[in-house]
């Protein structure tokens, strides 16, 4: 692939820096595309971030507003990446009304989340840099009495969970792939 040639990107301006820009775009998204199958890889380095993130927060002992945002938005986009992109209900109303017609239908309907995988991690990826960006500057580093943040964070986790968690019971859905039988390819 030729990054250099990005004349009809940019609709044949010869401007350097709009070329440099789309030069930077391309490769930008080149690099994305070749981690987008290495999911392991890309989970530990999210790991490893939020761990440095973490350990700059402990040491620093400030910031604590960034980290309750970033955990806040990290709980965010956990909930839209359990939950399912159509509403369960209306399909179950839409069930009962082929169960009232007599025309039950068996077909599989796959579960399809709301915020994919990928974009997952990219969302708390580019979070999690922006956070350890912004810990860098004194500015940002607003005084909090940091256990309650911790408390009220503690708090809206578990009822946030345990409301997804009676959504995915009452509509007998797994949004995970842990404990799912999986085909392996047969050769004959």
């Amino acid at each position: 692939m030729d990054y250099d040639s990005s004349d009809t990107m940019n609709g044949g301006s010869s401007n350097p820096l709009i070329t440099k820009m789309n030069t930077m775009k391309l490769l930008y998204q080149h690099y994305l595309d070749k981690v987008t199958p290495h999911a392991k890889e890309r989970w530990a380095v999210l790991g490893g971030l939020l761990c440095l993130f973490m350990v700059r927060i402990t040491m620093a002992e400030g910031w604590y507003v960034i980290c309750y945002g970033l955990g806040l938005f990290l709980l965010n986009q956990f909930l839209a990446f359990l939950t399912p992109k159509f509403d369960m209900s209306l399909q179950q109303d839409e069930e009962n009304n082929e169960l009232e017609a007599g025309e039950k239908s068996e077909e599989f309907r796959p579960f399809i989340r709301r915020l994919p995988e990928f974009k997952f991690w990219y969302n708390s990826i580019r979070a999690t840099v922006i956070s350890l960006l912004l810990s860098l500057f004194s500015i940002f580093d607003i005084p909090v009495f940091w256990p309650i943040l911790l408390m009220y964070f503690i708090l809206l986790f578990f009822l946030t969970m345990r409301r997804q968690i009676q959504h995915m019971i009452k509509y007998r859905y797994i949004p995970l792939d842990i404990g799912k039988k999986k085909y392996s390819h047969s050769s004959n």
